[in-house]
């Protein structure tokens, strides 16, 4: 979307906004509703896909990392003049993005009505969809405002900005680790600014003082650039005192191809045993999940790795649909 009167805020054609805020449903999305299987989130967490909202609160990011599906240029406006909308619109916007792009399967053969009526009430935000949300002046307001709706958050973060993270206390929080010293980091992540490898590992700290937060350590796997030295990974994850470590293949797709040739796209088999490498350092790790469909496995603490409130007992679950607010 492009603004004659203000700044760029918006600009790919693919995506559902209004003003800053951003949406875009992932496939996984649709496969749930239609029956055809949950993203790994639901395996690993207990998100239910077909009620996940995938938003962004800013469409622009201060790293240019090599195996981003996205458009850099996208990320290439300036913040100063953009007129903040507060949390509510913000969540009401993400809301109703959510409702208007899902609005077709209404009637769909494919989609059971319940199904459809749970997908027109959602109970979970990925805020993730693009750029780094904690550019957004008010995220821990907006954090707040989804859980007064009784609405769950997954906040995903570059780590970038400790100080906005320390304030932040979404249902979960992962930040990405997608190297494991200043060499490899400066080459892979390609930060816009100076002192971003200094702002991660204060991060690591301020996730470390997390107590009701769920803490995760997340990291893209790219064959030839951050695959070795397990053991560092695991030392920052050890700091971090993370609650989950996640490591995911690089998937070939999107403008990341013009970036990376195919080889660069580790197998699930190499994404296992490197999550295995890195869980030799870590004891206290010594749960590991998996899902060879999306290439990504996890080490956790202990065998149950669910957000609690979203055990199917809980009473998270009894809230009457189609709630408007």
């Amino acid at each position: 979307m492009s603004d004659s009167d203000g700044p760029k805020q918006v600009d790919d054609p693919d995506y559902h906004s209004v003003n800053h805020t951003a949406a875009q449903t992932c496939g996984w999305t649709k496969n749930a509703l239609t029956g055809d299987g949950k993203c790994y989130k639901y395996v690993f967490y207990g998100i239910e896909s077909h009620r996940c909202i995938q938003m962004t609160p800013v469409v622009k990011c201060n790293e240019r990392c090599v195996f981003c599906w996205r458009d850099h240029a996208g990320h290439a406006y300036e913040l100063d003049g953009v007129e903040w909308d507060d949390p509510a619109a913000v969540a009401d916007a993400s809301v109703e993005l959510q409702r208007e792009i899902l609005s077709g399967y209404g009637g769909n053969d494919q989609v059971p009505d319940d199904v459809f009526d749970q997908a027109m009430e959602p109970r979970h935000v990925a805020i993730s969809l693009d750029g780094e949300p904690t550019l957004y002046p008010y995220l821990p307001e907006l954090i707040e405002e989804f859980h007064a709706r009784d609405i769950t958050t997954f906040l995903v973060s570059n780590g970038t900005n400790p100080e906005m993270l320390e304030r932040c206390d979404p249902t979960q929080l992962y930040v990405s680790v997608d190297a494991a010293d200043r060499k490899t980091f400066d080459e892979t992540v390609k930060a816009v600014e100076d002192g971003a490898w200094e702002s991660l590992i204060e991060t690591l700290d301020v996730l470390a003082e997390k107590d009701e937060t769920r803490t995760v350590i997340r990291t893209t796997l790219v064959n030839g650039h951050n695959m070795h030295h397990p053991e560092w990974y695991a030392a920052m994850c050890d700091r971090a005192d993370a609650d989950f470590v996640e490591m995911k293949a690089y998937m070939h797709v999107g403008h990341s191809r013009g970036r990376l040739d195919r080889d660069s796209m580790p197998d699930h088999e190499d994404v296992l045993a490197f999550t295995e490498a890195v869980g030799q350092y870590l004891p206290e790790h010594t749960e590991i999940k998996e899902v060879p469909e999306s290439h990504v496995a996890m080490l956790a603490r202990e065998k149950e790795t669910w957000v609690p409130k979203l055990q199917k007992s809980s009473e998270f679950w009894e809230r009457d649909p189609l709630v408007s607010y």
